[in-house]
Formats: structure tokens, C-alpha cells, sequence
């Protein structure tokens, strides 16, 4: 009869699973994030199209690069009127700084990025990178219930070596092959 675990067996295992599992799922997730990163770039402009945003950003951007044009004069001109020091010391605060907390075009554009950011998951998902990186994390979950639910090592490590076996990792690892350190 076997013996059950102790807490720090069960930490064990549970930390090797992790050891095994996270550095294949951190490499699919770069991939998954390289292909959303240049998929992002490309849905963007067809989105704001497909919806009818690009005529309002591109109305936006005119908008405030006037706008920004009109700040710049307003701003020279009442700097070039306040010649008196008493007038410089009363200049309006807007007129020593840049401030601006309204809407501008990078909310706009920022927000349908997140959109077609959506869109783009979406697809990852039915992709190879997608597919890998759901099987990975179904796998290591597995595992982990696996170690949770497991009453002996004896068998947590055999239901391990089956349920590894599926992502081409070994869980037993056969260390006959290894040579020996010469002294």
C-alpha cells in the first residue's frame, strides 16, 4: 500500500509541472503575440474603413492639427503682447504649458486597436501558434490537477509520465546516459 503525499511532495511536484510546462507555454505566447502584434497593425486601417471611423479620424487629425496651429499663434501672440513683467506674471497659466485632457486622435485611433486587438485573438485562436498555446495550457492544467488529486507519488509520477507524453516531454527521465564527471 502506498503512502499518501505530504504537503511539500505535492509542492514538489507542482512546481516541476510548472517547471516543465511554462517555459513551452511563455515561447508559444511570443509567437501568438508577434502574429497579433502584425495582424493588429494591418486590421486597423480596414476596420476604421469597414465601420466608417477613417472618415473621422481622417477629419480629427485635420482638426487638431489646426487646432494645434491656432494654440501656437494664440499662444506667441499673448506671450509677445505680455512684454511688462507685471503682464508675463499674469499670463494665463495655459499659456506657460501644454495641457490638453479632451478626446484627441490617439484615443480614437488606441481604441480601435483594442477592437481589432479583439478581433485578432479571435482569430489566433483557430490558428496552429493558438492551438498549441490552448493545448499547452490544457495540458498543464491537467497535470496540476493531476498532481492535486493524485494519493501516492508512485502513481502521480506513471499518470504524469501519460499525461507529458502528449507535448513530447518525459517526465521520468532516464539518466543511464549520462556520463560520468572525471576527477
Amino acid at each position: 500500500m502506498s503512502k499518501t503525499m505530504t504537503k511539500y511532495q505535492l509542492e514538489h511536484f507542482r512546481d516541476k509541472v510548472k517547471r516543465h510546462f511554462n517555459p513551452l507555454i511563455e515561447e508559444q505566447e511570443l509567437l501568438v503575440k508577434q502574429y497579433r502584434t502584425e495582424a493588429t497593425k494591418k486590421i486597423v486601417g480596414r476596420l476604421a474603413k469597414k465601420m466608417g471611423a477613417d472618415k473621422i479620424l481622417t477629419a480629427f487629425k485635420n482638426a487638431e492639427e489646426e487646432l494645434k496651429r491656432v494654440r501656437e499663434d494664440a499662444k506667441t501672440f499673448f506671450i509677445k503682447k505680455a512684454k511688462s513683467e507685471d503682464r508675463k506674471e499674469k499670463l494665463n497659466y495655459n499659456f506657460t504649458r501644454d495641457s490638453d485632457d479632451k478626446i484627441s486622435l490617439s484615443d480614437c485611433e488606441e481604441q480601435l486597436r483594442e477592437w481589432a486587438k479583439d478581433l485578432v485573438d479571435r482569430e489566433i485562436r483557430r490558428r496552429p501558434e493558438g492551438k498549441m498555446l490552448n493545448q499547452l495550457e490544457s495540458v498543464k492544467t491537467k497535470a496540476l490537477d493531476t498532481v492535486m488529486e493524485s494519493g501516492s507519488s508512485d502513481d502521480l509520477i506513471k499518470a504524469l509520465e501519460l499525461c507529458t507524453k502528449k507535448i513530447g516531454i518525459s517526465w521520468v527521465v532516464d539518466t543511464s546516459n549520462i556520463k560520468q564527471i572525471s576527477a
